[in-house]
């Protein structure tokens, strides 16, 4: 649904030639994010540390702030921006194939956890922790083999360590004392609701407690617990149950443990819209086709993960061709017929002229997009609200 505030700004931005635009409805942003951390409160529930690839403008970091307990980056350049965005945040730093001026970067700012990925990261690590004489808290990523059926995204293959190759890590541990161990970090799959995010917990920590009590760990444990909470982009009002999800994950938890996650999606898509005009409308082979201003090299989430962006229309008047009570496909201006943002959609009227205001943009849109494809402009970008 869209917000008063951002169809409000969405007119304006059109009548002063501003489209596409990015809207991003920080008060929304807030307001979920709150109920988030609310419903986290429950005794023994994880810290949430937001995962900043999800969407990293700093508007977003700084609203975020006050409802995490902290940021979750997975490169250098991550490390670096949130630092400047969140010069007080608690880090977390993972990501496969870090560089060792990754790692040297880490350990200059001060980032609170560094997810390991290898043994030889792990050697790595402890070389330049020891050559600039600091420590490093680390924890170690867990790849669990098990049934991911069903899941939108399976974390497979080069993340982390199974648990053959973790059994490596414990012989560098003992003559690493620059290392402090302190846990397990998995994340195994994306888009699970809240009784499957707490099945998938409790494998992981079955796991984590028997090899760290294997492995003689002593002192607190923590256990990252990753992200992955389901985002349904074909019912765009449906939201992860955090409060089933918290009471399932405190009933989890021991004392002396600290239990974190790290979603990125599901706290900020629900704040952006990718909002366009349409160019062109008309009917070729039997099919209504819509043209829109931009594409899906601004907001690449439709065609990547193969759905209908949700969107609503926004009538203006126009002169131009029109089309009623028909499905229309949505495409962009690429030259390319895998830029759709939506196929077949039945719509009561769409026109030329119409704004286009496409909802859940606030997650994986332009920050993964492939920007300059066809040279395009770049779309505007505003921050709404307080």
């Amino acid at each position: 649904m869209i917000t008063r505030l951002v169809e409000d700004h969405s007119r304006k931005l059109a009548a002063e030639a501003q489209l596409p635009a990015f809207l991003y409805d920080l008060d929304a942003l807030r307001e979920h994010a709150s109920e988030v951390k609310a419903a986290l409160t429950v005794p023994g529930a994880p810290e949430i540390f937001y995962a900043a690839k999800a969407n990293p403008d700093a508007p977003i970091l700084r609203t975020l702030a006050p409802y995490v307990d902290g940021i979750e980056v997975a490169s250098g350049g991550e490390l670096a921006h949130v630092h400047e965005a969140l010069p007080n945040a608690r880090l977390a730093f993972g990501g496969p194939g870090k560089t060792d001026s990754e790692l040297e970067l880490a350990l200059k700012l001060g980032a609170e956890r560094v997810h390991v990925e290898s043994p030889y990261e792990l050697s790595r690590l402890a070389s330049i922790a020891r050559s600039t004489g600091r420590e490093v808290n680390v924890m170690l990523r867990l790849n669990l083999a098990g049934d991911r059926s069903g899941v939108a995204l399976a974390m497979s293959g080069p993340f982390g360590m199974d648990p053959e190759l973790i059994e490596s890590c414990t012989e560098l541990l003992p003559a690493s004392p620059e290392i402090r161990l302190h846990g397990i970090h998995a994340h195994l799959a994306s888009g699970l609701d809240a009784p499957a995010m707490v099945a998938q917990s409790a494998e992981i920590l079955k796991w984590g407690r028997a090899w760290l009590d294997k492995i003689g760990h002593r002192g607190p444990r923590e256990f990252n617990l990753g992200g992955g909470m389901a985002v349904d982009y074909a019912a765009p009002d449906t939201r992860f149950d955090w409060k089933r999800y918290a009471t399932g994950i405190a009933a989890l938890a021991v004392p002396g443990e600290t239990l974190r996650i790290e979603p990125g999606r599901a706290i900020s898509v629900y704040a952006g819209w990718y909002v366009t005009e349409v160019l062109d409308v008309k009917k070729a082979h039997g099919q209504w086709y819509a043209v829109l201003r931009g594409g899906t090299m601004h907001i690449r989430t439709p065609v990547t993960k193969q759905h209908n962006q949700p969107f609503t229309v926004l009538h203006r008047d126009s002169e131009g061709p029109r089309v009623t009570g028909e499905p229309v496909t949505l495409v962009g201006q690429l030259c390319t017929p895998k830029d759709v943002f939506a196929r077949k959609v039945p719509i009561d009227r769409i026109a030329v002229g119409d704004l286009i205001a496409f909802s859940m943009a606030g997650a994986y849109a332009w920050n993964i997009s492939h920007h300059d494809f066809l040279m395009h402009p770049k779309p505007v970008f505003h921050y709404l609200g307080n």
